[in-house]
């Protein structure tokens, strides 16, 4: 195949990407960012099944809604869309020729289903033995689960998440909540995009490929974190604090004069200078609050002499003060407020991607910064079957045979 992308550290991989919802196309996305060409296969007519997950969709130059949504626009920058058909014959066929072109692929395909298509990784290895292959399922490979299908907001549920999200019960708004993105499927991805990357090292000393077995209720015990660790260590269950932090206080979000404002001290040092700045620096030397434990063991009293304190000026006001003293501390910024904010700006977090459909698609993009391998970001999230028949020519097939395959709707 020829060499298609640009820049990037992975600049000089290749991945088959035959994934879709949202962990492993952010894990493919993180990947393409890297500048790796990821080709992503997808059902001919239909697509991922986010491309239809709106509204809102993207507009064409007339304004006419295009068949893209804004979730799926989020997770499939920098990707060539190749439609095929892989339960037919033929599009497997064309999956083995890929492979063998291949470094990493990636699926979330229920257990069992690639097995039947002769894509297993077992299968595979024997075409492509350095390839590295990734299964991205809701319970991994194995166990009373595993042919179970997930969503990230059961998984939330199941996982504890819910559990230590949200107000506690018997206050207004209690009760479980779910993180406001789909916080399991971005960080199954990262993880997905982390072991590739680590078998990509392994790779480079033994010659060896790998298979990688990623559950998303794994990935959510994992990062269960302090909140595990506090159970596992005082054999209490964690509970749901709203925005107070289990072990660090203050940590909070504090009802100002004109608005909120959230404040996170994170030592006895930043505490002295919190105190200060309230205008009652006493508080620092009262045994209630001198040390972290002493202000959790008595954070219903430090709270009240804060909001009390807090509700006498504006929240601009304060969030000066703080950060003069170096106490981090900011508002409670709204998404267009985020993408507005002035660091955001300067770090061109916000970037227009040329699209072929709507002239340009706005992308909030990768926050990795590299000095002698720079990202570009270049390549808008592709439309369905935008590059299937560049692909099928850089296999080789001549203009006869692809006209053949879609004829047969295989691609």
């Amino acid at each position: 195949m020829s060499e298609n992308r640009r820049s990037g550290p992975l600049a000089h991989i290749r991945v088959l990407d035959l994934s879709r919802i949202m962990a492993g196309p952010w894990a493919s996305q993180i990947l393409a960012d890297l500048g790796a060409d990821v080709i992503k296969i997808e059902r001919p007519v239909v697509g991922d099944d986010t491309r239809s997950w709106g509204p809102p969709f993207l507009k064409d130059r007339e304004g006419n809604p295009t068949r893209d949504s804004g979730y799926y626009l989020c997770v499939n920058r920098g990707k060539r869309s190749v439609t095929l058909n892989i339960a037919k014959p033929e599009g497997q066929a064309v999956v083995r020729r890929l492979v063998q072109e291949s470094d990493i692929l990636l699926e979330n395909f229920k257990v069992g289903t690639l097995e039947r298509f002769g894509l297993d990784y077992d299968t595979l290895k024997q075409l492509n033995p350095a390839l590295i292959y990734a299964s991205v399922t809701g319970f991994g490979q194995d166990g009373p689960r595993a042919t179970q299908a997930a969503y990230d907001f059961m998984v939330q549920a199941m996982g504890g998440l819910m559990s230590v999200t949200g107000e506690a019960d018997g206050k207004p708004g209690g009760g479980p909540q779910k993180v406001g993105v789909p916080i399991v499927d971005l960080m199954t991805g990262m993880y997905a995009a982390i072991a590739v990357l680590a078998a990509l090292a392994r790779r480079a000393e033994t010659g060896e490929g790998d298979y990688i077995d990623l559950a998303m209720l794994d990935v959510q015990v994992g990062f269960l974190a302090n909140q595990a660790m506090n159970h596992l260590l005082s054999g209490r269950v964690p509970g749901r604090h709203g925005n107070s932090h289990p072990n660090i206080q203050p940590q909070n979000v504090y009802p100002c004069r004109d608005g909120h404002i959230a404040v996170a001290v994170g030592n006895d040092g930043q505490f002295v200078k919190f105190a200060e700045q309230l205008g009652l620096g006493e508080l620092a030397d009262d045994d209630r609050f001198r040390r972290n434990a002493d202000r959790i063991a008595n954070l219903a009293e430090m709270n009240e002499i804060i909001v009390e304190t807090l509700a006498g000026d504006d929240m601009a006001a304060w969030v000066g003060k703080f950060e003069a003293v170096g106490v981090p501390c900011g508002p409670i910024n709204s998404i267009p407020d985020v993408l507005q904010e002035p660091q955001t700006v300067h770090r061109k977090m916000l970037r227009e991607l040329a699209h072929p459909l709507a002239g340009s698609v706005p992308q909030v993009v990768s926050p990795m910064r590299f000095e002698n391998a720079p990202l570009r970001f270049d390549r808008a999230p592709p439309v369905l079957s935008e590059h299937t028949d560049e692909v099928l020519r850089e296999l080789g097939l001549n203009s006869h045979e692809i006209n053949e395959l879609r004829e047969e709707d295989v691609i």
